[in-house]
């Protein structure tokens, strides 16, 4: 079925998010609150509310995005190219301008997403700040009343699962076991929110987030059994 799927017809995206704010002392009394009852399973006994808050960008509620990354297959004849771009900047801004794209060049029936464990993350984090920021949800993120099968989403994660609901296999190691070519990277997830409060390089997280697009999108070929892209063939734009 796959194999059925222009790759043409797909838009590749990852996410990086952080805490809404840069400290835990920056939330206003009511939003600590909340902060410690949603926390409170994970963290267990092992951090107080304000040690685990560095952790909070993994939930919409309490984090944002500040970076989405996308990236495409354009053919040309026999020519072969993968573009990435990236939208950054003020959170409502960036999730205007990936609504634009979604809605100018993949709003067909025939365009689906496609991000590694982006049913469970990537996509709804989309969809849920984008309705907290007022933003109308694009087509593409809008599943209410949708059936299972009309829900225009792939997931690596979720093809690579096969009908395992317990496993989890991050991007890194199953492009390992895929024999992906690593790309170099200066930075891992956990580190995003230093690097975006700390160090203020948001370069480096567009990066690091675009390279995570690359790979899924070679997941997704290797998937297909086909040829994997070369260097040559990936641009920026």
């Amino acid at each position: 079925m796959l194999e059925r799927i222009r790759l043409d017809h797909i838009l590749f995206l990852d996410i990086e998010t952080v805490p809404e704010n840069s400290s835990f002392d920056a939330l206003d009394d009511e939003k600590k609150e909340l902060w410690e009852h949603k926390s409170k399973y994970q963290r267990k006994e092992d951090y107080t509310a304000e040690e685990f808050y560095e952790r909070a960008g993994i939930w919409a509620e309490f984090g944002k995005i500040i970076c989405i990354s996308v990236g495409y297959f354009h053919f040309q004849g026999e020519i072969r190219t993968f573009r990435t771009t990236s939208f950054y900047g003020p959170e409502a801004k960036l999730l205007k301008d990936f609504k634009n794209l979604v809605n100018s060049h993949f709003n067909l029936a025939k365009h689906l997403l496609c991000g590694h464990n982006a049913k469970e993350f990537d996509f709804p984090y989309i969809a849920r700040r984008m309705i907290i920021h007022g933003i109308e949800l694009p087509y593409k993120l809008n599943l209410f009343g949708k059936k299972p099968w009309e829900v225009p989403h792939l997931d690596t994660m979720d093809l690579w699962k096969f009908g395992d609901y317990k496993h989890f296999t991050s991007l890194k190691l199953l492009a390992h076991i895929l024999g992906i070519p690593s790309p170099k990277q200066d930075i891992d997830g956990s580190r995003v929110r230093q690097v975006y409060y700390e160090d203020q390089d948001i370069d480096r997280i567009i990066t690091y987030c675009e390279l995570d697009v690359v790979t899924t999108a070679q997941v997704f070929l290797r998937l297909r059994n086909e040829e994997l892209l070369h260097e040559s063939e990936i641009k920026k734009v």
